[in-house]
């Protein structure tokens, strides 16, 4: 068992095209880990992933699926991965001790001058998100469930030795790597606004992940992510990337998402899926500069779900945290096919979704920079593509490789983890405050290189 069950399941039905199938979703989360905080004017508030379980709580969406305490993830299992160096270094820098650690800091690009500080709890903070996506992933290999939900993970930035954008671990691919010891092939989709490089890179030679991400391009973080980014060596074709730009609506999102999903699951046929829902390519993010409501981002996990292939759902970024917990409460009830009235239901954070108290967003009037010819050339060209390739590839599966072994903490391990209590210093002093959610206009870089520099520009509130 790779956790710890607290709510028994109900599966429900799905009609798609006439047909019923029964989708069971299973849910992972840790309570401790909205009680981080990444420090002061920093956009990155864990405490969203709370105020979105407590909206799903309070909607009654918990009743409806299988409920999970997920397990810290070990240095070995984040291993599989990231080096053992990174990892080293992640369990041991604090802010108490960091100046001992200048070049290493340098070296993983973590530290005061990045836009990753060194917080308190860091590495648990690390461990509890990466332990739910692998949790998710053993579960969909055991055929346990068909769509498991962290919306703590999809930290989509973090490289093999390196801290990047607010990510520290990449939970994504190591729960792919995890997905990969059962399924021949494994698509990642991600939606959020920046560009999942982190994903990408990771892949970029293989053909049996297939990367596609739509994200803002030009002058904007990570940088990466052109069209013309299509992978190498045995991977070539398989990174599918929409370049974009500001403004985006659910209309013009659409025209893009669907079509090429349409032909990736046909020549790729995945067994598994991995979905991204970063919140931040939503209106009115602090951070982002898409224009989607709830419904449009949501049509995208509604999409992919009525594939009916296996499929893990994570969450990523979003800066508007009072939106970010709406719009990952409302996607949990598509997985679960539950309709939602638009009042928000009285709850711990009822406040912060002042003054209407509504789920739903309506998206500002701002022009869309993407224009029919612009939207219709990156359909084209990843059409084109897609349809280079020579159908799925086949692999000669081994003997499946066990789980990673979990290890259960025992009553004394227990006392000796570091305490995460709700006060922690300085937490929610002002998250979801008039203060917090102020939109800024700098989710960009100084250009659109992407190197590795310092990412200042996201860091100032």
């Amino acid at each position: 068992m790779t956790a710890t069950s607290t709510t028994t399941t109900t599966t429900l039905s799905k009609s798609t095209g006439g047909s019923t199938t029964k989708q069971r979703v299973s849910y992972f989360y840790q309570p401790d880990v909205g009680h981080f905080y990444y420090g002061p004017s920093h956009p990155m508030k864990p405490h969203r992933i709370k105020m979105a379980h407590h909206l799903i709580l309070t909607y009654g969406l918990y009743r409806q699926m299988e409920c999970y305490r997920s397990h810290p993830a070990t240095p070995d299992e984040m291993s599989a991965f990231h080096s053992e160096d990174y990892i080293h270094f992640l369990g041991k820098v604090t802010p108490d001790n960091l100046r001992g650690y200048g070049n290493q800091m340098q070296k993983f690009n973590v530290g005061e001058y990045t836009d990753c500080p060194v917080f308190d709890g860091l590495y648990e903070f690390t461990q509890l998100y990466t332990g739910a996506s692998l949790d998710g992933a053993v579960k969909l290999n055991r055929g346990d469930c068909d769509i498991a939900i962290n919306w703590s993970g999809g930290l989509h930035h973090a490289k093999k030795s390196e801290a990047s954008g607010f990510c520290y671990i990449n939970d994504i691919v190591l729960a792919i790597l995890e997905l990969l010891k059962v399924h021949a092939r494994v698509l990642y989709i991600d939606i959020d606004v920046h560009h999942g490089d982190g994903v990408e890179e990771a892949f970029y030679c293989t053909d049996r992940v297939m990367t596609f991400s739509l994200h803002k391009y030009g002058d904007f973080f990570p940088g990466t992510g052109h069209i013309k980014d299509t992978g190498a060596k045995e991977g070539t074709g398989f990174s599918v990337n929409a370049p974009l730009t500001s403004g985006m609506t659910d209309e013009a999102y659409e025209r893009i998402f669907k079509p090429v999903m349409d032909k990736i699951m046909e020549v790729f046929q995945p067994g598994a899926i991995v979905l991204q829902c970063g919140a931040d390519s939503l209106t009115g993010d602090r951070l982002g500069c898409f224009n989607l409501s709830l419904k449009g981002h949501a049509e995208c996990v509604r999409y992919t779900k009525s594939f009916n292939v296996p499929t893990l759902v994570l969450g990523g970024g979003g800066y508007t945290i009072r939106n970010v917990a709406r719009c990952w409460a409302y996607e949990t009830s598509v997985c679960l096919d539950v309709d939602l009235p638009n009042e928000i239901p009285y709850n711990d954070y009822f406040e912060y979704y002042a003054p209407d108290f509504q789920l739903h967003l309506t998206p500002e009037q701002r022009e869309n920079m993407n224009t029919d010819a612009s939207l219709e050339s990156v359909r084209v060209d990843l059409l084109t593509q897609l349809m280079s390739l020579k159908g799925a590839p086949s692999v000669q599966m081994a003997e499946v490789p066990p789980d990673f072994e979990i290890i259960k903490e025992d009553a004394a391990a227990e006392r000796e983890r570091k305490s995460t209590k709700e006060d922690r210093s300085g937490e929610g002093m002002n998250d979801g405050g008039m203060d917090d959610d102020t939109r800024s206009d700098r989710g960009k870089t100084k250009d659109g290189r992407g190197e590795k520099r310092e990412h200042d520009a996201e860091l100032v509130g």
